[in-house]
């Protein structure tokens, strides 16, 4: 490298001391979402065992509680959560063929004894694992009301249990040798740099936010013509709009973490976010089915560019002071 090479080198690069320590990030914001997530399931799981009814108030509340706190870590989609595809098992969705209650009404229709098992339970279709499937056991009129009760009660108790060690593998890999492989990086590491380390946890938040705006918000606006709210997620246990909103919250933390000791760019990116976040909350559409009449379906449409306005301003502003890009994601297609 010429001497012109590194002055170049040099100015572009961030000052270390404005950059985040990835102990900072990992320890105040990804170990404590995955410890929620396996404390909560823990409860659901537990709460299907004492009272496996879909009606039971103490079971569907401890449902919406781990659901949320899945939501919150659900842009951490590396590492020990993308390991044995964990995150799809605790997430099918989108779901546009209809897998999910397809695999579920075949296994009630057959009583297949996999159910009885949670341990057997990890080699059914991912379909038929995790918080959508859960929810269609819990919510949908169809699904409640199939099968024997017996049958039934096992299956709601097994994706609960299900849930809960999936949520526990992911916990444990953080804890372990993938902890050790994001906080020292090596040559002969997953992470060569910290560098590398933090273009992950980067992708990690713009892929969030384009998950939000693409499929959170995009597969129900749909287009003007044909709107389609019967695919909006979580729909049934009316947790559309709450999806964005904790997913929003989770990702402004987790963009101020990464901004370090930038605080006039930490400061505008939460005025951006908790802009949008206000716009959802005065929106009072739980399960955003207003897509389909104008006037509603134009708040939901400026909560979708407010996002997207976020995503482009972090790749563009924070990218630069961290001197990473976002790259390529399975939401950018081919």
């Amino acid at each position: 490298m010429n001497y012109l090479s590194c002055i170049l080198a040099f100015c572009a690069a961030p000052a270390i001391a404005d950059i985040p320590t990835l102990k900072t990030i990992v320890e105040g914001h990804i170990l404590p979402k995955f410890e929620a997530l396996a404390d909560t399931t823990d409860v659901l799981a537990q709460a299907a065992a004492n009272d496996c009814r879909p009606k039971s108030s103490a079971l569907q509340a401890a449902y919406r509680t781990a659901f949320d706190a899945w939501i919150s870590a659900s842009h951490l989609r590396f590492g020990p959560t993308e390991e044995d595809d964990r995150g799809f098992a605790l997430a099918f969705w989108p779901d546009g063929r209809g897998a999910t209650p397809r695999s579920l009404s075949n296994l009630i229709a057959n009583e297949d004894p996999i159910a009885l098992s949670a341990a057997s339970y990890a080699d059914v279709s991912i379909a038929a694992r995790g918080f959508y499937a859960l929810e269609f056991l819990l919510y949908d009129e169809n699904l409640m009301a199939a099968g024997t009760p017996a049958y039934h009660c096992a299956l709601v108790q097994t994706v609960a249990k299900d849930i809960a060690a999936t949520s526990a593998s992911i916990l444990a890999g953080w804890q372990g040798a993938f902890l050790t492989q994001i906080l020292e990086p090596s040559q002969t590491g997953r992470y060569r740099t910290v560098q590398e380390a933090l273009q992950s946890l980067f992708k990690a938040l713009t892929t969030g936010l384009q998950f939000t705006s693409e499929v959170r918000l995009g597969i129900p606006l749909g287009t003007f013509d044909r709107p389609r709210p019967n695919l909006a997620e979580a729909r049934r246990s009316g947790r559309s709009a709450r999806h964005v909103r904790l997913s929003l919250v989770s990702l402004r933390d987790f963009a101020i973490l990464l901004c370090g000791d930038k605080p006039a760019l930490a400061k505008g990116l939460q005025t951006q976010f908790d802009a949008t976040l206000l716009r959802l909350a005065d929106m009072d559409d739980p399960k955003l089915a207003g897509v389909g009449a104008p006037q509603s379906r134009l708040r939901i449409e400026i909560i979708q560019h407010s996002v997207e306005a976020i995503r482009v301003d972090i790749e563009q502003r924070l990218g630069r002071h961290l001197g990473v890009i976002a790259g390529f994601n399975s939401l950018d297609g081919d």
